[in-house]
């Protein structure tokens, strides 16, 4: 079976905050894609336990999160920039993991969550607030892949249950921070929630992997999470701490991908 794994850094077990384990810069970054490559490793042996036999780990990070010299020998390595949706999945996948995962902006519980970038005060599709998770398990049920595994901290696991209600998901690790960002600049809220409590790595991985070998057998009773056609993508940005106000952009289309991939131009909200 082929699986397509796509990957984030900032929900990983031991991942504390953004500046010191997420950029280049950062004093912990090469710890944190070493933890981040193992808890793929730990995916897939769970997964080849279950039938799996090809693996694409496409990562998510943008500044890249993943180790080539420690990823296991069994995946092929999708990374880089450039890169658009749909970051090389496609109809030849049996099925989509999600490893690594934060939840969306604004969420009660969360750990360093954001929807792509700390600026983003909301994404929606049709209505429907989305972080990255549900536009990545959007874009591989595109091409009819259901996503059954997510792993991240707890927040992003409840995320995931609440669009795949049968969903496997491993949580790792779980916010302490109550409440919600909303209206905060973007420097605000990536101080916001930064404190967790975290499962060793390694129990981590030990969880990660029974979660993977379980959401394979289980393949046949995870559907994918979808929304019908046609779109409209609202995104709203933080107010800037020099004082403008919050924007809003809005891109419409009839095809998903297209949708992800559009440019999108902000306004001044309505006041």
């Amino acid at each position: 079976m082929k699986i397509y794994i796509v990957t984030d850094l900032e929900g990983v077990a031991g991942v504390i905050n953004f500046d010191d384990y997420c950029t280049p810069e950062g004093r912990y970054y090469e710890v944190a894609r070493e933890l981040l490559t193992m808890e793929v490793n730990a995916a897939i042996e769970g997964l080849i336990e279950a039938g799996g036999d090809e693996f694409l780990v496409a990562d998510g990070h943008g500044y890249g999160g993943i180790n080539p010299l420690l990823l296991h020998p069994s995946a092929k390595l999708l990374a880089g920039r450039p890169i658009s949706y749909p970051f090389g999945c496609d109809e030849t996948f049996d099925a989509a993991v999600i490893i690594g995962q934060h939840a969306k902006a604004n969420t009660d519980g969360g750990h360093l969550c954001h929807t792509g970038s700390f600026e983003v005060e909301d994404l929606t599709i049709n209505g429907i607030s989305l972080g990255e998770l549900g536009c990545n398990m959007l874009f591989a049920a595109y091409f009819g892949v259901p996503t059954i595994l997510v792993s991240g901290d707890k927040a992003a696991c409840e995320e995931a249950l609440s669009l795949v209600p049968n969903i496997e998901t491993a949580p790792v690790k779980e916010g302490i921070k109550r409440g919600s960002a909303s209206g905060l600049t973007r420097e605000e809220n990536k101080l916001f929630n930064g404190a967790a409590i975290h499962l060793h790595p390694r129990k981590a991985r030990e969880l990660i992997k029974e979660k993977a070998r379980r959401a394979l057998e289980r393949i046949d009773e995870i559907k994918p999470f979808w929304i019908e056609p046609p779109y409209e993508l609202v995104k709203k940005l933080r107010p800037t701490k020099d004082g403008k106000p919050a924007r809003i952009g809005r891109v419409k289309a009839n095809d998903l991908i297209e949708l992800l991939n559009s440019k999108i131009e902000y306004k001044a909200e309505p006041s």
